[in-house]
């Protein structure tokens, strides 16, 4: 770990510490299943507003030049990824640089809007093959969750400044407008942190806990409202460049930024916020997580959170199953439905819903600003140590993410509750 010359704390990349994705699978069993995947992938081109391109010029799917297409580079090495690997595959082919789009979340929208549909009933008797076991990581005990915290946050601070904007806000803004610039993102980071504050009632003299600090904004901004936040996380970069930032502000008598797990806080807060923290607990600990909001906030108090949703189905279908998300940017997570929401704290918890707003649309516009500006600033993520495998990855990513909102296979709410009998 090194300091730059900004006072940031910045990690040594060490790339021996990814995954490779050097290898094919081959043999026997990649041969036939590859040949599935093909004709799983062309079927999808065929009935989908989407292209599929050879390296040869061979187009399979839509006519229509300006839909999403995506063009195989090494066509071989592609299918038996997906065919044994499934999902998995598919992203590793990607950061492989074995297919490409130049509309690459457009391209996955396409495949998002059809998820439920992709695989064809008569092949669904494959898919044991392309589910790979949940490794160790999955399961968020005390150590595992820093660890797997860390393996995200602590990459780089640098690494985040390249993408987000001057606030170091990592998730989504509320927009005024529907198709905002650059330029309007800070704002609407700022608008999003303030209307979760005012959902959780902070003002003067407020105790608040925050749960997952980020980068300290939103303690900066619950301070200047005149509470007192105690503010906690797992990353220890985040802390470091918190604090830096409190101190900044003029505001350390007013926040303090600890290392430590939800499950370690004790006492009593007027409010708890929590944003977009809920989807790294893992599935065995919403009971957990959602007991800890219950039994820290005092009884006239309110939790406000912001928690990105799945269908339930969907949820109930994912949630043994090991995707690629998990194995390259979240160890350990897994986004929850609103029906589980529901379901733990009115079963398990004094914890009952007293307001609620999506911000779906506002998270694809937060998405596309952050892939955008990551793709533009490649020389300065290059020049951090982060290698053109890593950055495929991160675009996936972002693509990825920005496309599940737009299709509405992903949803994200700000979230209000109060305890029972509360007014």
């Amino acid at each position: 770990m090194t300091i730059n010359a900004t006072g940031s704390v910045t990690a040594a990349v060490d790339s021996t510490l990814w995954p490779s994705v050097a290898r094919v699978p081959r043999g026997p069993l990649s041969i036939a299943t590859a040949r599935v995947a093909e004709s799983f992938l062309r079927r999808a081109a065929a009935r989908l507003p989407l292209r599929l391109r050879y390296p040869d010029g061979t187009v399979v799917g839509a006519a229509d030049p300006t839909l999403p297409t995506m063009d195989v580079h090494r066509p071989a090495a592609l299918f038996r990824r997906v065919g044994r690997s499934g999902l998995i595959g598919f992203g590793e082919s990607y950061m492989a640089g074995e297919w490409g789009s130049d509309d690459l979340a457009g391209l996955l929208t396409v495949f998002a809007d059809s998820m439920a549909d992709l695989v064809p009933p008569a092949l669904q008797w494959l898919r044991p093959l392309a589910v790979v076991r949940h490794p160790r990581t999955m399961v968020n005990s005390l150590t595992q969750a820093r660890d797997n915290v860390a393996e995200h946050y602590d990459l780089s601070n640098d690494l985040f400044a390249q993408f987000l904007d001057a606030s170091m806000t990592y998730s989504s803004a509320l927009f005024e407008d529907a198709q905002p610039g650059w330029s309007a993102l800070e704002d609407a980071q700022h608008r999003k942190i303030d209307r979760l504050l005012d959902a959780a009632r902070v003002g003067p003299g407020c105790r608040v806990l925050e749960i997952g600090t980020g980068w300290g904004e939103l303690c900066i901004r619950a301070a200047a409202r005149g509470a007192q936040i105690d503010s906690i996380t797992l990353s220890a970069q985040q802390q470091h460049l918190a604090r830096e930032r409190v101190a900044a502000a003029g505001l350390s008598a007013a926040v303090n930024v600890e290392l430590k797990d939800y499950r370690e806080v004790e006492g009593r807060y007027d409010a708890v916020v929590s944003v977009e923290m809920v989807e790294a607990v893992g599935y065995r600990f919403w009971p957990t997580y959602f007991h800890t909001l219950d039994r820290l906030v005092s009884p006239g108090g309110r939790v406000a959170i912001q928690a990105i949703t799945m269908p339930h189905d969907r949820m109930l279908r994912s949630r043994n199953t090991y995707t690629w998300i998990q194995k390259y940017i979240f160890p350990g997570g897994m986004i929850p439905s609103v029906e589980a929401i529901v379901g733990v704290t009115e079963r398990e918890t004094r914890l009952r819903t007293v307001g609620m707003l999506s911000l779906r649309p506002h998270y694809a516009e937060t998405l596309r600003l952050w892939r955008e500006r990551f793709v533009a600033n490649r020389d300065a993520v290059s020049a951090l140590g982060f290698d053109a495998v890593f950055q495929r990855m991160w675009e996936l990513y972002l693509a990825y993410s920005e496309a599940g909102f737009r299709s509405g296979y992903l949803d994200v709410y700000q979230w209000t509750f109060a305890p029972t009998g509360a007014s």
